[in-house]
């Protein structure tokens, strides 16, 4: 099991540079994937994202490539007209608002109509050294991912097995319950004094009512569902929708529990077992 949450990060060096790749992911339902590269890497763009939205599925991931010189200065081609275009604009609006123009020359050099470095091609090792940098910071986010997974797994055997016990401490109740509920309606029936009652069909009509608050039925499902919630938290795969479902089941029969344990003490267990499963929610938003 794994959760979305991950941070990777790798440095490789292709002759006089320094690619960075730093991927960050958080929990989304969706794969929403951004990336922000250099301009002479946009030709692998496509390429990348695909990369990204195969091996990490799902969650908001957030890709960051950087270069830097080792050695010697690049040569970088500067737009002069553009430059000055953009300079004298900014300067006039920047002195007619009042703003700081002291990292106005800093902020136009970055854009990259601007400047380029001399190098506007993508060579075929350079491709292959990105690909490999992107690669391992993913395999870093993944292992990530994997202790945060496993944490998680803890946690959800732990609540599921409160869960259980507490279902199991439904059971005493039950035995008493139906004959309290009995003796209470023909006290009541007493109490009103009719004199012509037809036995045969107050008979059937408690035993009707008696087995509308049976819950034998919502404690074998639930005791099912459970089951399968620590069968599927074994899988190896993405498993975060289906545990979803699971626990919406889960939720239904716990909910029908309550409505039928027509008992105070009864009631209060079930509100303990609606509270850890509202705890297991809120986690599996985070589970791939």
């Amino acid at each position: 099991m794994k959760s979305m949450t991950g941070y990777g990060r790798q440095v490789k060096v292709f002759e006089n540079k320094n690619i960075t790749v730093e991927i960050k992911a958080l929990n989304s339902k969706q794969a929403d994937i951004n990336t922000r590269i250099p301009p002479a890497y946009r030709c692998v763009e496509i390429e990348i994202n695909n990369l990204l939205k195969s091996r990490l599925e799902r969650g908001k991931i957030d890709c960051f490539i950087t270069v830097s010189f080792l050695k010697g200065n690049a040569k970088i081609d500067i737009n002069e007209n553009l430059f000055k275009t953009y300079y004298s604009q900014l300067k006039q609006l920047t002195a007619e608002v009042g703003a700081d123009d002291k990292y106005l020359t800093e902020y136009l050099l970055k854009r990259d109509d601007i400047s380029q470095t001399e190098e506007d091609s993508l060579s075929e090792e350079e491709k292959a050294v990105l690909l490999a940098c992107v690669n391992e910071a993913v395999n870093e986010l993944d292992s990530f991912r994997l202790q945060e997974g496993a944490a998680l797994k803890e946690d959800f055997k732990k609540r599921v097995d409160l869960i259980e016990t507490l279902s199991a401490e439904v059971a005493p109740f039950e035995q008493n319950r139906v004959p309290q509920i009995k003796d209470k309606l023909l006290s009541r029936l007493e109490e009103l004094r009719l004199t012509e009652i037809d036995s045969s069909r107050l008979e059937q009509e408690l035993i009707y009512y008696l087995e509308k608050l049976d819950i034998t039925e919502e404690r074998t499902r639930l005791a099912q569902h459970i089951k399968y919630f620590r069968q599927t938290i074994e899988a190896e795969e993405s498993i975060g929708k289906k545990m979803g479902f699971i626990t919406q089941e889960m939720g239904r029969e716990i909910n029908t529990l309550g409505s039928k344990s027509n008992d105070a003490q009864m009631q209060q267990i079930v509100v303990k077992m609606k509270d850890e499963l509202e705890k297991i929610k809120e986690q599996l938003a985070n589970v791939l």
